[in-house]
């Protein structure tokens, strides 16, 4: 018997069946193709918190042959009690025969004591061979639930749910790449209820498993903070010769390292809150923070995607005076690897109101000649739009990396929000982060209780944003 729950998840080819295991393992390594056979040998793939194992997903080959194995189960039983007793026999004696490799390699893992999901693929109608797999997995004696998990087009889900309901204990539609986490901890409530000796450490795990969302999401919220402060106080020096300080051109060598330096950070963030979520794999696409100084780019109707209106600065006691010494450079966010579609909702997307239409950015700083030699600054920046612009993409790059589920294979595209969602945000939470982009962009570092302020309205736009994007606001 397992030292924790596992569960073997078997079925019949290319059904969905390692999908299940990388959503439920959290694991992304898990080779995801439309080809049959893709998995050829039992694999384990254990669940654990802070390195407390949890329970192992045990990822298993499709039947091969079920109805020649049930007909040998039935040919060799004599009446119900010695049916495990039977699928051993079958196990033992079949184990190096290439006709029955599949079965047999699916079939050892529930024989040591695994419980069994079975996944079936609710799009294909139910047939008589399906029926010989659920009679085989009945055999084993095992606690067992059933996945309807339905990739193609079809929807043979009810005549699915009635046949699958005469032979397993919990039926359920499960789709491995976008069911919510709610569903994971479901599926791991309804084990425990069918095995006694699961119910404690199933109950653990699915605390576990929900502190640990809560901690990545404070975790996240930190590191997001961080991020902001770094990149609002950001500063690049240059030491010029008394013929450089005066070439006009110097400029743009200091702004553009100021923005390779801004996109580096960005991206740091974004690598770490992947990981964070165990997602180590994920193909990312995202338009990108670069300059570019045509005032033409920015249209009115694209400056309330991440940026924000004169009426939420104003909620935050920000006016227009609060905006000086800074140039009338402009930002804007273009397309990378050719995303087009990308561009038109973030092309100006941090224009501000109180500024025009354009975002105001640093301009270059001479400092006084000392020993023949200036020092030339560029940063930090002045218009506190910067750092909402930054906020916007990082709460939801987070929101999308935390929703998704280790099964997608898909690219995962940012694009921006039709509407500006910080206007649900409580005023303590605004004026927190209103005055951590104060002090930044004053290169002054944030106090711990200050600090402390910034991650807790963080979190707070998190879950306004989450709101926002389910619909329950």
């Amino acid at each position: 018997m397992p030292s924790t729950p596992a569960f073997a998840v078997v079925g019949h080819p290319n059904k969905g069946k390692s999908s299940v295991v990388a959503t439920l393992s959290q694991n992304d390594t898990l080779a995801i193709a439309l080809e049959p056979g893709t998995t050829r040998r039992r694999q384990s793939y254990p669940m654990s918190v802070d390195g407390r194992p949890l329970y192992t997903l045990v990822d298993t080959p499709g039947f091969q042959r079920p109805r020649r194995v049930l007909q040998w189960l039935q040919a060799h039983s004599l009446d119900a009690a010695d049916r495990p007793d039977t699928v051993r026999a079958f196990v033992r004696q079949h184990q190096d025969d290439p006709r029955f490799v599949d079965e047999c390699e699916l079939l050892t893992p529930i024989l040591e004591g695994a419980g069994i999901i079975y996944v079936v693929d609710g799009s294909v109608p139910y047939s008589a061979e399906h029926e010989a797999e659920m009679t085989i997995l009945r055999w084993t004696g095992r606690p067992s639930l059933a996945l309807i998990n339905s990739i193609g087009t079809g929807d043979h889900r009810e005549a699915w749910q009635a046949a699958l309901g005469q032979f397993f204990q919990v039926v359920r539609t499960f789709d491995a790449v976008r069911a919510p986490f709610e569903q994971h901890l479901s599926l791991l409530r309804a084990f425990g209820q069918l095995e006694p000796g699961w119910e404690v450490p199933l109950d653990q795990a699915t605390r576990l498993l929900s502190e640990q969302r809560r901690q990545r999401r404070h975790q996240a919220a930190v590191w997001i903070a961080d991020t902001l402060a770094a990149m609002m106080a950001h500063q690049v020096r240059q030491r010029l010769t008394p013929g450089q300080a005066g070439d006009s051109g110097r400029a743009e060598p200091l702004r553009d390292r100021w923005f390779r330096d801004q996109r580096r950070q960005e991206q740091t963030l974004r690598t770490r809150i992947e990981h964070l979520y165990r997602h180590r794999r994920l193909q990312r696409q995202e338009a990108e923070l670069h300059w570019h100084p045509d005032p033409d780019l920015f249209a009115e109707g694209n400056l309330r995607h991440w940026g924000v209106s004169r009426g939420y600065l104003a909620t935050v006691g920000f006016g227009a005076g609060a905006v000086g010494g800074a140039g009338l450079d402009a930002l804007t966010l273009g397309s990378s690897l050719g995303a087009a579609a990308l561009v038109g909702g973030l092309i100006g997307a941090a224009g501000s109101y109180l500024a025009g239409d354009r975002l105001r950015l640093p301009v270059l700083q001479l400092g006084p000649l000392r020993q023949g030699v200036r020092t030339a600054r560029f940063g930090p920046v002045q218009d506190p739009q910067f750092g909402y612009v930054v906020l916007g993409r990082a709460v939801d790059h987070w929101w999308h990396v935390s929703q998704r589920n280790h099964a997608g294979r898909d690219l995962l595209t940012l694009a921006p929000a039709d509407q500006h969602w910080l206007t649900g945000l409580d005023r303590a939470s605004r004026q927190a982060i209103h005055r951590a982009f104060e002090r930044a962009r004053r290169q002054r570092p944030l106090e711990p209780r200050q600090h402390a302020a910034l991650v807790a309205a963080i979190e707070q736009a998190m879950a306004v944003y989450e709101d926002w994007r389910l619909n329950r606001t």
